[in-house]
């Protein structure tokens, strides 16, 4: 059988190697060090607009430790994204707190600023105003900043910017990853660059990035011996995989670029077939990375659904896989409040992501692209 062709695999760009020898060659294998200090600076101004970013072990570190820097507590309420990765509510639980989600809107397929208003309003009315909104930049689009912004202020609620899939994505010509009180990346092995796995904290406010390093490293107060007045996390990015995140950041936009072909390459192929949407951003204000590629299939007009395109992909060793499961369907969250209409349900049930990396070749291109046609012209 021919390899596997995956939906988005660590892509190395050939300078991550040195950075990774000279940790070992200096004895910088510890959790800090010099390498940790220099991904930061290269994140800080690539993002511009005075970032200040702690990196961390996990996007999902990063949003357990904006909750806490926000002061969410037991018994508090977070808005949430219903449309979204687990990491993006689980935290809310870390603390103790419940999560309120809120459906999408389908021109980004991001959160909605009209329910999150309704969802607002209702909560302070049955006498819990929400600690924090998570908000998410969904698949690389961003969402929809300034409204959801202007509902911030209104309510004096701060908004956690979930940039995990958003690095390199910009709205109005600024950097994904700078619009929140407190913002977070994910650098997993399967994003537009990779630590192996690895996060960071972004805030424009220095303490919050000093407050995070403080927590990532158990919170040990400054005294010759190990002294704690307060829980720490190991949170912290390890040196090494620091390492491979400076050698990954000489290659961001180049990645970047590569995964909007990829997302051309789509348009292309099924601009020949009617009854699928590829995602792509609603106006020039938006700017999305295309971490992954995304298409809507009306089965009624193409004449076949989103699982058979996912079936015939899985059948030539082709990896896709359906869209996020809306949170507030899960049997975890079952019980969770939840406003909004079937948007986000709407989007499950017929979307699918498929191939997008940036290390793709031209024969498993065109391997998706004999599957992808042959599927249509049948």
């Amino acid at each position: 059988m021919d390899s596997k062709i995956y939906l988005s695999s660590p892509h190395m760009g050939g300078a991550e190697q040195a950075f990774v020898n000279e940790a070992f060659q200096t004895n910088w294998v510890a959790p800090l060090g010099p390498n940790v200090v220099g991904f930061e600076k290269s994140l800080e101004s690539y993002l511009g607009h005075g970032s200040h970013v702690a990196a961390l072990s996990s996007g999902t570190a990063a949003i357990h430790l904006a909750l806490i820097l926000l002061g969410v507590e037991r018994g508090d309420e977070v808005i949430c994204q219903s449309m979204t990765f687990s990491a993006s509510a689980n935290p809310i639980v870390y603390q103790g707190a419940t999560p309120i989600f809120v459906d999408s809107e389908p021109e980004t397929w991001n959160i909605c600023p009209n329910y999150l208003e309704e969802a607002i309003k209702d909560r302070i009315a049955k006498g819990k105003k929400p600690k924090a909104i998570i908000a998410v930049h969904l698949y690389g689009m961003p969402y929809k900043v300034d409204a959801i912004k202007k509902i911030s202020e209104k309510y004096e609620i701060p908004i956690i910017e979930d940039s995990a899939e958003a690095l390199g994505s910009t709205y109005k010509g600024r950097k994904c990853g700078t619009f929140g009180d407190i913002s977070i990346l994910s650098f997993n092995g399967n994003k537009i660059i990779t630590t192996s796995g690895g996060g960071a904290l972004v805030s424009r406010n220095p303490k919050h990035k000093e407050r995070a390093i403080f927590l990532a490293t158990q919170a040990r107060d400054a005294a010759p011996h190990y002294q704690h007045s307060e829980i720490g996390y190991n949170y912290r990015l390890s040196n090494i995989s620091a390492g491979i995140g400076r050698g990954q950041m000489e290659v961001l936009d180049k990645h970047v670029g590569l995964r909007r072909k990829m997302n051309q390459f789509y348009k292309e192929i099924f601009g020949r077939a009617g009854g699928v949407k590829v995602f792509s951003e609603p106006t020039s204000d938006f700017f999305s990375n295309h971490w992954l590629s995304c298409i809507l299939v009306d089965k009624k007009i193409s004449g076949f659904s989103n699982e058979d395109l996912r079936v015939a992909m899985a059948e030539n060793n082709i990896e896709s896989r359906p869209l996020w499961k809306p949170m507030h369907l899960q049997p975890v969250f079952k019980d969770a409040p939840y406003y909004g209409d079937t948007v986000a349900e709407n989007l499950f049930e017929i979307g699918l992501c498929l191939p997008s990396g940036s290390n793709l070749r031209i024969e498993e291109k065109v391997k998706i692209n004999d599957v992808l046609m042959q599927l249509i012209d049948n």
